[in-house]
């Protein structure tokens, strides 16, 4: 058991890494190819992901106050993300709907939600790359065009990335269950 949660960890390290070094790439590329400045386009690459991480933990905490679903602790809360990411909490308890204490860690239900969620996220995206480009550069036409763009080019690198890390996925849970068959089989 121990095992199994040391090489979950370690993979979900791995894709938050890999995420992180690719959001990095693609935000400094976006910036150089408007700025065609290094130096601006390493700063923009390097601060703006800071305030994206920070920008995207506080809209989720909003979010889930808007749904109106009560929050734990914060160790309580770290811990239900935790155990939820790692896949030791079965998709009841995953699901738990607002009559029971505490919030989900799943995507919003429906159509609607999943459409709101999404549009307020690309919202604060917009925002804080706008704010951070326009901090470093001064120049708002440039602000408003990596405020545009690398969000636009981050969906598109991250699609990419979450269609690798879950064909990888699916590909190891494969050979695992072709190793269980073939050992239950011997």
């Amino acid at each position: 058991m121990v095992r199994i949660l040391i090489n979950t960890a370690r993979e979900l390290a791995l894709k938050i890494a890999s995420y992180g070094a690719m959001h990095l790439i693609v935000a400094i590329l976006v910036a150089f190819a408007l700025t065609r400045d290094w130096r601006l386009a390493l700063a923009v690459g390097v601060v703006e992901p800071i305030f994206q991480t920070v920008a995207y933990s506080v809209h989720d905490r909003v979010w889930h106050r808007v749904e109106r679903r009560k929050m734990l602790s914060g160790v309580e809360e770290t811990a239900e993300a935790f155990t939820a990411r790692l896949e030791l909490m079965d998709a009841h308890e995953q699901n738990r709907a607002h009559n029971h204490h505490g919030h989900s860690h799943a995507l919003p239900r429906n159509l609607k939600q999943v459409a709101l969620k999404t549009v307020t996220y690309g919202v604060m995206h917009f925002t804080v790359a706008v704010l951070v480009a326009f901090a470093l550069t001064r120049d708002i036409r440039i602000a408003l065009a990596i405020g545009t763009i690398e969000p636009l080019v981050q969906t598109a690198f991250f699609t990419l990335h979450d269609r690798i890390w879950t064909r990888a996925e699916a590909k190891k849970a494969a050979r695992r269950a072709a190793a269980e068959a073939e050992g239950a089989s011997a």
